[in-house]
């Protein structure tokens, strides 16, 4: 995987990522070695992020890396109207690796495209977030000892939830079984079921999970995201329409474990929080250990030097 980009979670096989979870325990174990000293990482947030871009900086200093970038596209020349390839190539020249947040889908792969050094896509609009995803599957196999053949719920925003999009892709190399529970306006797009049926993988489609949330052995909450309503009316009708409590987890199996992307609005009760089954801040501890395995495999980092 040397110095290959990662833009999105095709680009690695099978065997690439559960080498990159296996990658990810041994960093977990084994922390703040310096195996990133005398590397410079760029990160390029065009959108804003807390869980992303703070993963990932502290991936970076607890290896020994240094980091340079921008938080906001305001405060670089972007405001001035630099172009995205502009910015790319010269930022290229002062680091060995760029992380990159921005709104437009494509965006990740025309920045790899134009860059000299390994692009890692930390979300590009509605499209895809391969890191997220990666942490998911560690935490996913950190809970069930596996991957394969469980019963996934993705529930909320499917259609604009760049996780639910790549953590589906994902998955499919792991016989599942999914459940997509969203309102109406929010399925998940026609694209992905194509996806899966030609895969012959079985999936279902719900308006309601109450009834149904005892088969469940991973439940994947999603926000409704503001950001991607152009009419605010639209997104105030339909933002709390899917709201975990922990009374609804009473009859659920022993193994379930609920995850979420972050950040959460008010779709996971807070009296969720101390249910056992709740996982989604460790998840979030999990992209420290994630993030730091892309980034050395990119590299070509020998963690046994």
């Amino acid at each position: 995987m040397k110095s290959r980009s990662l833009v999105s979670i095709n680009d690695y096989s099978k065997k690439e990522i559960l080498e990159i979870l296996e990658l990810a325990k041994y960093f977990e174990e084994n922390q703040n070695k310096k195996f990133f000293e005398g590397k410079v990482i760029a990160t390029l947030f065009f959108e804003p992020s807390t869980r992303t871009r703070l993963s990932f900086e502290s991936a970076i200093n607890r290896m020994g890396g240094r980091i340079l970038g921008f938080t906001d596209a305001n405060s670089s020349s972007v405001s001035k109207g630099e172009s995205l390839k502009d910015t790319i190539k010269t930022v290229s020249k002062y680091s060995d690796l760029i992380v990159m947040r921005h709104p437009l889908e494509g965006s990740a792969q025309y920045a790899s495209e134009v860059s000299e050094v390994p692009i890692i896509n930390a979300g590009d609009g509605a499209n895809q977030h391969p890191t997220q995803t990666l942490l998911d599957l560690y935490s996913i196999i950190k809970t069930q000892k596996k991957l394969d053949d469980l019963n996934v719920f993705l529930v909320g925003d499917l259609k604009y939830g760049r996780t639910v999009h790549s953590l589906l892709m994902a998955m499919s190399n792991f016989n599942p079984v999914f459940n997509f529970i969203s309102h109406e306006k929010l399925r998940i797009p026609n694209e992905y079921k194509i996806f899966l049926d030609n895969l012959n993988i079985k999936y279902y489609e719900h308006t309601e999970f109450t009834d149904i949330i005892s088969r469940a052995d991973i439940i994947y909450m999603t926000r409704v995201q503001r950001e991607r309503f152009s009419d605010p009316i639209e997104y105030e009708k339909t933002k709390n329409t899917y709201v975990l409590k922990n009374h609804m987890l009473e009859n659920t199996k022993d193994n379930l474990r609920i995850l979420h992307p972050l950040p959460r609005v008010n779709e996971i009760s807070n009296d969720v929080d101390d249910n056992p089954k709740a996982y989604y801040f460790d998840q979030a501890k999990n992209g420290v250990y994630t993030r730091q395995a892309i980034i050395a495999s990119i590299l070509g980092i020998n963690k046994h030097k």
